[in-house]
């Protein structure tokens, strides 16, 4: 058995995300613009989905979006350290120009799509792979009625998107980066087809324009 829709939700803006820090495992609460853009958030996803279980990520951030969806099924989320958002070693918390200064070759590489050495971080496949493996479990407990979802990170929600689509995690980046509190939705395949999984939404969220989203325009 397994879920039938697995939702992979964004968590809600921290100050990082808003001064453009490269956030990894540092653990960061949301500010003003997240909370309610977590609220907001919460209120569009159980207008269209039910959700049976709520996987969340161990970082705060994660798990105050949870708590606002929480709030609304009743469900008491299950924290799960292994969706938590890719590391980035020692480049954590500083800015696109700091990086470039410190670690010029480093970064170029990383920006290219290739894999940053001696800064500490993890690997894509290394994120990919816990990620799969945790969606995986939670979700094999669930009938093919019933929805999981679960409360991570920008990256790592990318790339568990691009393993569970069957594509290649080092080379293909044909999927955009999630806006904070957006969702992305996969629907489970028929038996025997590959892959197992299909997307059915991606950035899903709730009717507002970007601007005003990130700003946190007319949001309760």
């Amino acid at each position: 058995m397994s879920a039938g829709t697995v939702l992979l939700w964004r968590h809600g803006r921290t100050a990082h995300n808003a001064t453009m820090r490269l956030q990894g495992q540092v653990d960061i609460p949301l500010d003003v613009v997240g909370e309610r853009q977590a609220r907001a958030a919460a209120a569009a996803l159980v207008a269209t989905t039910k959700p049976a279980l709520i996987v969340v990520s161990d970082l705060g951030r994660a798990a105050a979006t949870a708590g606002y969806l929480s709030e609304l099924t009743g469900l008491e989320p299950v924290v799960e350290p292994r969706v938590r958002e890719r590391s980035f070693g020692v480049w954590e918390g500083l800015t696109g120009e700091e990086i470039s200064a410190g670690w010029a070759t480093e970064y170029a590489t990383w920006k290219s799509g290739g894999e940053p050495e001696n800064v500490g971080a993890e690997s894509r496949g290394e994120v990919a792979e816990r990620m799969v493996e945790a969606i995986t479990e939670h979700s094999a407990g669930l009938s093919k009625d019933e929805a999981l979802v679960v409360v991570s990170h920008g990256a790592a929600i990318t790339l568990a998107v691009t393993a569970l689509l069957g594509l290649d995690i080092a080379g293909w980046r044909g999927i955009a980066g999630l806006t904070n509190a957006h969702w992305t939705e996969l629907r489970r395949n028929p038996a025997g087809m590959e892959p197992a999984w299909r997307l059915f939404g991606h950035d899903l969220g709730p009717s507002t324009s970007i601007d005003d989203w990130n700003a946190g325009t007319d949001l309760a």
